[in-house]
């Protein structure tokens, strides 16, 4: 009897926060059986699509012991950047008036190069100058959403060429390609993550920094790797963003940076380092989508979101440091 319970204790620890979302979806379902049609469920998806890449970054970010608070800036950044490099050659206010049209791959490239930089710049502050990284990080916030700025002078670009706006279309009129976009990235993020010396050597700076060091792990190139690779994918999310949205704003995603790390939380990422999956923050980025498209379809104000958004945060990281009080 009293093993049974141990099992039950264990299986509960372990997939708990699935078991929260089945509920989550049975609940709802029932109340607004309309909630459960395959219009709703692509829409659910697509709805997590954006900030769920971000928080595939970091997901690695915080199983290294770290924090990233600039991918909403980094997104906003590289986003008003390629799209100023996809606009239609008769665009309003065109970014670029002479610069004929640009394959798509041009802004698709540029994005993730941006973003990719930016990570590396927060990666190598963290790695070489050792300021923590909610520093470098929160300077990364400030600088990136400045020269989004600047460069837009606080204006929107917008009127985006057709095969840009298509990656926020929907494939054979029926599978939303943000979707696809963001299933590729949690099977890349998985295998990197659980395949490769990578992934293992994120585990072990994340657990213990001193010992990966003693047993030989260049642990600053696998933090500017590690920042570099979230900053990647923030840039990935800006061409989600511009092609769901059809223009980007200097000011857009802001507040992406808390629902990433939200997400990556919710789904058992560990702030203490060295714990966390892929698999977590895919249900963690599910849980926060269908948090917010239930409370639509009820017709909740909009405001009740973030209040039970930041009850659910505060709830996993309690539940996170009792978990691990008792591993110590």
């Amino acid at each position: 009897m009293a093993s049974n319970s141990i099992n039950f204790m264990q299986t509960i620890r372990k997939y708990g926060i699935v078991i929260v979302l089945i509920l989550m979806i049975v609940l709802l379902s029932i109340v607004q059986p309309a909630f459960l049609s395959a219009t709703n469920i692509f829409n659910v998806l697509t709805q997590s699509s954006i900030f769920g890449i971000m928080a595939l970054g970091m997901t690695f970010v915080i199983i290294s012991k770290g924090i990233d608070l600039s991918v909403g800036s980094v997104l906003a950044f590289s986003g008003v950047v390629a799209a100023s490099l996809g606009q239609i050659p008769g665009a309003t206010e065109k970014y670029f008036p002479n610069m004929p049209v640009m394959p798509v791959i041009v802004p698709i490239l540029t994005a993730l190069v941006i973003g990719g930089f930016c990570g590396f710049i927060n990666g190598f502050l963290i790695a070489k100058t050792k300021i923590p990284a909610f520093i470098a990080t929160l300077g990364m916030f400030t600088v990136a959403r400045g020269f989004a700025l600047i460069y837009t002078k606080g204006r929107p670009i917008s009127n985006l060429v057709p095969s840009l706006t298509a990656l926020g279309g929907k494939l054979f009129n029926v599978i939303p390609v943000p979707v696809i976009i963001y299933f590729i990235m949690i099977i890349l993020s998985y295998v990197l993550l659980n395949k490769t010396r990578f992934g293992k050597n994120t585990y072990a700076i994340g657990g213990n920094v001193t010992a990966a060091e003693v047993s030989g792990v260049n642990v600053s190139k696998y933090l500017i790797m590690i920042y570099t690779y979230c900053g990647l994918l923030a840039g990935l999310a800006a061409i989600v963003f511009a092609g769901r949205v059809g223009s980007v704003h200097p000011g857009a995603a802001d507040g992406y940076e808390l629902t990433a790390i939200a997400a990556a939380t919710i789904g058992g990422t560990s702030h203490s380092g060295g714990i966390g999956t892929i698999g977590g923050a895919f249900v963690g980025a599910l849980i926060l989508a269908v948090l917010r498209n239930g409370f639509t379809l009820l017709g909740v104000n909009a405001y009740w979101q973030k209040v039970a958004e930041g009850c659910i945060i505060v709830g996993a990281v309690i539940v996170d440091m009792r978990k691990n009080a008792k591993r110590d």
